[in-house]
Order: structure tokens, then sequence, then C-alpha cells
């Protein structure tokens, strides 16, 4: 005959039932939380966070990429950048020079480089640089269709004229406006790369281009330059000079004593007087190197070294 359960044997049966369903429920429970943890932490190291609030994750800004941006982005602009403050040179210099061939060109030029800097690939860990990339695009596009737009009567009236209606075009206004703030980006992703490397160095730039000079004075490199970038983006600057260049053109007035004789008291008085009177030029950096900046950290980007 079978066994009947006892009464004992029902409740024990039961009882272990419960346990199992409660361990199974509380398994789950704690996957969920845990779940929730992790994409909240995720969540704090993401690329969004980092632009916003000045955390990055560890592989954000690194050396490789400060580099690669430079060959695969900055450096086309800047060939870009270069034609064209080459040919304006050449049209003041020689009225008979087919200033509309010129712009025909350049706007050729601008498309190319728009098509070569499309492809390059900035890694989104890292948004300045990302964002640089997408204001240079925008740049190289609005001058295309500047120059499209202007090509066709460049050959009528003075040099000088025709670089007044280029300079009152919108496209170009835009395109100039766009290129600075790319260069600014490029310039603030180098202060996020220097803070990874050295701890005494914040990742915030320095917004404010009205600095007073013992202030400026005790800036890191990075900074000076990333400030001389956004300069240059408020005052609608571009040349064949960098940043970099009027930096050391500042602290080189500084150091002479005509910052004091002049009683101008912050960078960008400095940085107006330099610039209005075309007193900066390319390679003032690498002159002033060894004389200011032989301990600063830098990144090992080219144009920071002579034979870059």
């Amino acid at each position: 005959m079978e066994k009947r359960l006892t009464r004992l044997d029902l409740l024990f049966a039961l009882g272990f039932l419960f346990m199992l369903i409660v361990a199974v429920a509380a398994f789950f429970y704690g996957v969920k939380v845990g779940s929730t943890e992790a994409e909240s932490r995720n969540a704090q190291a993401s690329p969004a966070s980092a632009g916003d609030s000045g955390q990055q994750p560890a592989n954000a800004y690194q050396l490789q990429d400060l580099v690669s941006f430079y060959h695969t982005v900055f450096l086309p602009y800047r060939e870009f950048v270069t034609e064209w403050q080459e040919e304006k040179t050449k049209w003041l210099g020689d009225e008979s020079v087919d200033r509309s061939a010129s712009l025909k060109e350049l706007a050729q030029t601008a498309a190319g480089k728009y098509e070569e800097t499309k492809i390059a690939y900035v890694p989104p860990v890292s948004p300045l640089l990302k964002d640089a990339q997408n204001s240079y695009l925008k740049s190289l596009k609005l001058y295309e269709t500047a120059f499209s737009g202007q090509a066709g009567k460049a050959n009528e009236g003075t040099a000088a004229l025709l670089l007044d209606r280029i300079g009152e075009d919108a496209y170009y206004k835009e395109g100039l406006s766009m290129g600075l703030s790319a260069q600014s980006l490029y310039y603030d992703a180098m202060i996020r790369w220097a803070a990874n490397t050295d701890f005494d160095i914040t990742p915030d730039p320095v917004a404010a281009t009205s600095l007073g000079l013992t202030q400026w004075k005790a800036l890191p490199l990075v900074k000076k330059n990333a400030l001389a970038a956004r300069y240059l983006q408020e005052r609608a600057v571009q040349g064949l000079f960098l940043p970099q260049d009027l930096t050391a053109r500042i602290d080189t007035f500084i150091a002479s004593g005509q910052a004091d004789k002049m009683k101008l008291r912050t960078v960008s008085a400095i940085a107006d007087l330099l610039v209005q009177t075309d007193a900066v030029r390319s390679g003032d950096f690498l002159g002033a190197k060894n004389r200011f900046y032989s301990k600063q950290l830098l990144p090992q980007l080219p144009f920071f070294f002579p034979g870059g």
C-alpha cells in the first residue's frame, strides 16, 4: 500500500516551495538593481556627460586622438586657409590677377577638403574633437558657397573692393565663425588631455579673454593657447598665424616691459594692439619656445615643434 502524506510532510513541502519562490524572486530583484546601478554609472561616464560636467572617461582625449585629429581634420582645413590667405595677398599685390578664376579654384579646394575631412574618424568619447570636426565641415561648406557666389563679379572693381564684398557675405562670415569656433574647441581638447597627464592642470578652460596679466602669467601654456584661440574667435581674426603664436607675442610683449609702459592691464588689450598692428607672425611661438616654454607641458603635435 502507498504511504499517505502526513500533515507534517505536507507543511514541509509547502515551506520548501515557498522558500524556493522567495529565493528566485530575490535573485531577479538583485539582477534588476545591479543593472540599474550599472546604467547609472555608464550614464555618468558617457560622452554627453563628459562634455557638460567636465567629467570624462579614462580613454577620452588621448594623445593619439589629438594627433589623428591634427592630420585628418585640422591640417586639411589649415591648408585651405593658407591658400585663401595667400590668394588675398596676390590680389592686393597685382590687380591683373584673374580673381574670378582664383575664387572658383578656392571653392573647389574647400569642396575637396570637405570630402577629405568628412571621412576622418573622430572618437565620440572625445566630444570636443567631434564638435570641432563638425564645425570645420560646416565652415568649408559655407566657404565653398560664398566663393562660388562671389566668383561671377570678382574681376569688377579693385581687389580691395572685392575683399570688402566677401567680408560682408553672410556665408563667408558664418564660415569664418564656424572655423574659428572649431579651432577653439581643438585647443580646449588639449586642456582635457593635459588634465589627464598632469593633475595640477584642471580640465576647465579659461573663459574670459579680459583676464588680468597676473592671472595670465600663472596659467599653464595649454590654457594660454586656448585663451588665445578664444580671443581669435571672439574678434573673428583669421590669419597664417596660430593661437600659440599670439600667446608667444603676448608673453614677449609683457616680458619687454611694454605692457607696463603703455598701462595695458588685460590680455585682450595687449592682443588687440598686436593684432591691429599686424605684429603676430606664423612661427612666433617656435621662436620664443626655448625662452618661455621649455618646461611647459604640450601634446606632441607637429605645430608645436620645429619642422612640424
